[in-house]
């Protein structure tokens, strides 16, 4: 058994090699939430605890649940159809409002939406706190309006569920966002439209923002027209939003062609999300997956994710995140970030992403950050992902810049270090497989990359690497393709 002491962290780590198994982690790193996820190794085999829950007992989530479950010998069955709910292609926004404020006040209740049936529904937002137990069981079909002006009052969501503790969304239905009107009315999508930036009550809102405005102009006229008749919020309008949540299930579930991005977990606590299916065209744009925001203690679990953008895109005050047993693509990977954008600051750490397959998407595993921020998004693990025809199948970006104009260079970045990657095979669509492009100015630290191997997808072509402004790059096993 050999100690190599060379490699130094800010916590201590140590490396175990044998010639039997070989083992590596930053668990010492990492709080004991987070440890118990990570593979152990022992000898020649690998022992994963019982993850089946992601640890929640300890969170809180299923021992509560279950606490919630039986506080009552039956749970009280609330069916939108009996509030008046149609299904018949007429709004049936007041009916399920009216079936919600009924069960939110029942102890152990679920609130049912029919299978085989579609209901039509404007934004709404499902408030709690509620009693104890409560249950939305979907088996049919949610689907949104598709009028811009229903959607005036709050620009930025359909669906959101607010305020909610030991609450559950299950079944086999499907939200509907009904987003093909969005997507035309993109400046992606329609390049003669120019995105303009605008004032709102006199504070320059930002693509994040409480409200954001965006209208485009359309210069194929004569002179620049507003292209939209009014003010109408097109960026970034999410389906199904989850707020201020704690010890929240989300299960089964099917989102479809969400007008922007699909799921959301927005400053909750205690989440488990598992088989989930979440689906849009790969041209869709800004049609996030799940997008993590300020949330922790929060696992995404065995689900298949085929969208036009990210398909988990993880953002800042997150922390303690798990992901495993993920199929993306298309899309454009697994995101931490972006990071830092206008000199903010932010901050990701303890992610641990778990066996993935990404198949023709625009970026594997990626952590961008912009220029000019600050903060860190530091221990990362990205493990057992296999690529298939993958552009940028391994990438960190902190001189990242989405504008067409190039962006200035800063004296500040958002810090990025102690990163592993282990065991990522498969084949890259670009000619750098491995693209490692840190800040002049703040460097990343401790990168640590095992058992790569990424094959060019074209036998005409070979795969590159490149790690540029890295202190404390570690390879171990076999690397292929090597950083030039």
């Amino acid at each position: 058994m050999i100690l190599y002491s060379h490699f130094v962290v800010p916590v201590l780590c140590i490396l175990l090699v044998s010639t039997s198994a070989f083992s590596f982690s930053f668990t010492t790193l990492l709080p004991d939430q987070l440890r118990r996820s990570t593979t152990i190794n022992h000898g020649h085999h690998a022992v994963e605890p019982a993850h089946e829950t992601f640890g929640l007992p300890r969170f809180g989530l299923s021992s509560r649940l279950a606490a919630g479950r039986r506080s009552s010998s039956s749970p009280k069955t609330v069916n939108v159809d009996d509030f008046g709910a149609k299904a018949d292609g007429t709004d049936d926004s007041k009916a399920f409002k009216a079936a919600w404020e009924e069960a939110c006040a029942s102890t152990n209740a679920v609130l049912v939406v029919p299978e085989n049936r579609i209901y039509h529904l404007k934004p709404l937002t499902f408030s709690g706190p509620c009693s104890s137990g409560l249950t939305v069981q979907i088996d049919g079909t949610i689907k949104a309006s598709n009028k811009p002006s229903d959607y005036s009052a709050d620009p930025r969501h359909w669906l959101q569920f607010v305020n909610l503790e030991n609450f559950n969304v299950r079944g086999a239905g499907t939200i509907n966002g009904n987003g093909k009107i969005w997507w035309l009315k993109s400046c992606k999508i329609n390049k003669s439209l120019v995105p303009l930036q605008r004032r709102a009550n006199g504070m320059l809102m930002d693509k994040l923002s409480i409200s954001t405005w965006i209208i485009c102009r359309n210069y194929s006229a004569g002179n620049p027209k507003i292209y939209l008749s009014k003010l109408f919020p097109i960026y970034v309008l999410q389906a199904i939003t989850f707020l201020n949540c704690k010890n929240l299930g989300v299960s089964g579930i099917r989102s479809r062609n969400a007008q922007q991005m699909h799921i959301v977990f927005q400053k909750c606590v205690n989440v488990k999300a598992w088989n989930l299916r979440v689906i849009a065209p790969g041209n869709s744009p800004n049609t996030d997956g799940i997008h993590v925001t300020g949330t922790q203690n929060i696992s995404i679990l065995s689900s298949v994710i085929r969208t036009g953008d990210d398909c988990i895109s993880i953002v800042s005050g997150s922390r303690n995140v798990i992901v495993r047993d993920i199929i993306c693509g298309p899309g454009h990977g697994i995101s931490i970030g972006s990071l830092g954008k206008g000199k903010s600051e932010a901050m990701v750490s303890d992610v641990f992403v778990n066996r993935a397959r990404l198949t023709g998407t625009t970026n594997g595993v990626r952590i961008k950050t912009w220029q000019g921020g600050s903060g860190y998004a530091k221990n990362i693990f990205f493990e057992n992902i296999v690529m298939n025809n993958v552009s940028n199948p391994i990438i960190i970006d902190q001189n990242y810049c989405d504008q067409k104009t190039p962006c200035q260079k800063q004296g500040s970045a958002v810090q990025v270090q102690n990163v592993l990657y282990r065991n990522i095979q498969g084949t890259s669509a670009s000619e750098k497989a491995i693209k490692l492009d840190c800040s002049n100015s703040l460097p990343c630290k401790q990168i640590v990359l095992q058992s790569i191997n990424l094959a060019s997808v074209s036998a005409e072509d070979k795969e590159a690497a490149s790690c540029a402004n890295i202190k404390g790059l570690t390879t171990f096993g076999r690397v292929s393709p090597q950083c030039s």
